[in-house]
């Protein structure tokens, strides 16, 4: 045992506060004019023999500062005796002001003074051997059952009426409790505070670290790793809650059980074993924001959850480190969640500013863009932020530039798509740079030589645009009828490569299939379009449509256009008697093999991307 602990003079910080009774010794009164009346004199004995009684109580019970390893808790071993002191110490306490009165240097009030010395050394040990030996189970969750909404116990005030089924944990809070009305009466609040935010301190800092929460400083993670850094900020996601939710939670129900008689101690308390742990905790969130390594757009999703996990604590927190002793706590709380804001809006112009600037090159296919991938796995995934990027992004406006083409328009929403007005903000960051990538999208298709291939390209990013928000949480956010727009868009794209892509095949079939021509003339068209069919189809062998059902739907449209007039125009030859160099089958065949180029593979492993969002961006 730390003789320390009980030698009568430990410091403490708490200096501004104030206990109901001082020591007798710092407590000055006039003293009696005239000699001691009647009453005087027998009220004297009635109290000298209190002190007498406490005295044989207080002696009985000292502890001998060197021998501390001798001496059990009474509380544990005999718990009437317990109370006996307590009383006893009250009592003396009583005696102690009623000779204040009369005088401050009697040689009665002296010895009364030495006596609850010992009282006190005594105290001071069983409140901290209690303390110590209940390091682990003295949460709220041990001894709520009989509590009050706020956490102090309804049934405390007869300390030996125990229930029977009082938990040893209710037990030992009753004791503190006990034991801290006890010292606080007598002047000894000080004391108390200390040995209690010596031990709970030392509780929550050493839990903390269990929890994997780390003393870093800024340095130290500015010459970390990403790897290294990522895995703390989701070991401090995990222990934050835990801290604040349950950690600091019921540690202020447990300071203002066991000082429930001083809310000013119990505040100051409760100070003194959080604040330095709590502004600790918090730091790690503000420091990260401070790192460069973190500030590139594939971080966001990191930061967001930061963000995230500060909102979320944010009335927990005001409730918590709810005293003024904790206001710093409460300012470097809302000093992080700001910062952490101001962190994720320079990222989304960073991302917006990344698109704009891409220099990569368009797919030699036409396929789907590895931009268009990333940019939209991105937006699905800050789409699951909603709630929090549009409080971010909430008075920072989109700044929509004049440069757009006209057929691609900022909607500018006035509520949040289908999900409602609290998300207004992301549907409108959302639209934007949706918006920004479409236009960047028709910058690259104009680097093909082949028209047909550029609308081709734009119809298999479009289409992927339009499904990344159909199948996600984009929906909600951007809108229905931003689906039903841009689909007649790809369907237009898809048009207008069929037009071009095919004109000639199609243009050498006879406007009317059935319409007998001459041999000669039949034999010119039927040459024409065979040769037509096959550049058109030896042009197109590495062109891709990566998306199966749009696939489908463009080999069922060209030969509905294709094979369907053909079908007449080889019957026709046939019956002349003219050799036939493909069947209506043979065309379909053709058709079959198309746009299964390897860039399709790519589509399919593309959509393995939701689970990675931290992919490098542009890139050809």
């Amino acid at each position: 045992m730390k003789s320390w602990i009980f030698s009568g003079n430990i410091n403490t910080d708490h200096s501004s506060l104030h206990t109901p009774h001082h020591r007798s010794s710092s407590v000055t009164a006039s003293p009696s004019s005239g000699p001691p009346s009647r009453h005087h004199s027998l009220s004297e004995i009635m109290v000298d023999e209190n002190i007498s009684h406490a005295r044989y109580i207080i002696k009985k019970w000292e502890v001998d500062a060197g021998k501390f390893e001798r001496f059990s808790t009474l509380f544990s071993s005999d718990r009437k005796e317990a109370k006996k002191l307590l009383q006893a110490t009250m009592g003396l306490q009583h005696a102690m002001n009623f000779y204040v009165k009369l005088t401050t240097n009697s040689a009665k009030l002296i010895g009364a003074q030495e006596l609850m010395q010992i009282a006190m050394k005594r105290l001071m040990f069983e409140f901290y051997t209690i303390l110590s030996a209940n390091r682990k189970n003295l949460d709220s969750e041990s001894f709520s059952s009989g509590s009050s909404v706020d956490g102090v116990s309804e049934n405390q005030e007869n300390m030996a009426a125990t229930p029977p089924r009082v938990s040893e944990a209710e037990r030992s809070v009753e004791d503190l409790k006990s034991i801290a009305e006890c010292m606080i009466a007598c002047g000894y609040g000080k004391e108390c505070i200390n040995i209690y935010r010596i031990i709970r301190k030392s509780i929550v800092d050493e839990t903390l670290y269990h929890l994997g929460i780390e003393r870093l400083s800024i340095d130290q993670l500015k010459k970390m790793e990403w790897t290294n850094l990522e895995t703390k900020i989701k070991r401090w996601l995990h222990a934050v809650k835990i801290a604040v939710e349950t950690l600091f939670h019921q540690e202020k129900i447990l300071c203002d059980t066991v000082f429930s008689s001083s809310e000013k101690i119990a505040e100051a308390c409760f100070a003194g074993v959080s604040r330095d742990a709590a502004s600790d905790l918090f730091a790690f969130a503000e420091n990260v924001c401070k790192c460069k390594k973190v500030m590139t757009p594939e971080k966001i999703f990191r930061l967001l959850d930061l963000y995230e996990a500060i909102s979320d604590l944010l009335p927990d927190n005001e409730y918590i480190f709810s005293n003024k002793l904790l206001t710093a706590v409460r300012s470097q709380v809302a000093a992080t969640q700001m910062k952490l804001g101001e962190a994720i809006r320079t990222m989304l112009g960073q991302f917006e500013e990344a698109i704009q600037k891409d220099t990569s090159k368009p797919p030699p296919g036409g396929g789907v863009h590895p931009l268009t991938r990333y940019v939209m796995n991105f937006l699905v995934f800050l789409g699951d932020y909603n709630s929090s990027v549009s409080e971010i992004t909430e008075d920072w406006p989109v700044k929509v530039r004049s440069s757009s083409p006209s057929k691609y328009r900022f909607s500018s929403p006035a509520s949040g798509g289908e999900a409602g007005a609290s998300t207004v903000e992301i549907s409108r960051r959302l639209d934007w740079l949706t918006l920004v990538l479409l236009c960047k999208l028709d910058g690259k298709a104009a680097a093909y030589d082949d028209i047909a291939l550029s609308y081709l390209f734009l119809a298999n990013n479009l289409n992927y645009v339009v499904s990344k928000v159909r199948n996600s949480n984009l929906e909600l956010l951007i809108g229905h009828d931003w689906i039903q727009k841009h689909e007649m868009y790809v369907k237009k794209y898809l048009a207008s490569y069929e037009r071009i892509g095919w004109s000639n095949v199609i243009s050498a079939l006879p406007e009317n299939s059935a319409a007998v021509l001459p041999p000669l003339k039949l034999s010119e068209l039927f040459e024409k379009f065979c040769v037509s069919f096959q550049e058109a189809c030896k042009q197109q062998s590495s062109w891709a449509i990566p998306d199966p059902k749009l696939r489908e739907a463009v080999k069922t449209s060209l030969a509905k256009r294709i094979v369907s007039g053909y079908r007449v125009f080889y019957k026709q030859r046939r019956k002349a008697g003219l050799i036939v160099r493909y069947a209506p089958e043979d065309l379909h065949n053709y058709l079959s093999d198309l746009f299964c180029s390897a860039s399709v593979k790519s589509y399919t492993a593309s959509h393995k991307i939701d689970t990675m969002p931290y992919s490098p961006l542009g890139g050809g």
